[in-house]
């Protein structure tokens, strides 16, 4: 299950890289800190219900703050 956290911050960090250079920085600092976050977790050595947990607990507070994200903050376009 370690793997599997690891494999997500790889993702999550090819995404940073391409919000950033799609001139999203903002968007881009929050997928670089969850990919610090997932490659932290990934070498924790938990058992596997508790990185259940965690990615649960992950999911829920990451789609509240990326639905406020785009709803409030957000301009579509790029303010162009």
């Amino acid at each position: 299950m370690d793997n599997v956290y690891k494999m997500l911050g790889f993702w999550t960090g090819i995404f940073a890289v391409m919000f950033y250079l799609g001139g999203m920085n903002e968007i881009s600092l929050l997928f670089l800190g969850n990919t610090g976050l997932f490659i932290l977790l990934g070498f924790l050595k938990l058992s596997e219900r508790m990185y259940m947990y965690i990615f649960g607990a992950y999911l829920t507070i990451f789609f509240a703050g990326f639905t406020y994200y785009t709803t409030f903050l957000h301009v579509p376009g790029g303010g162009h």
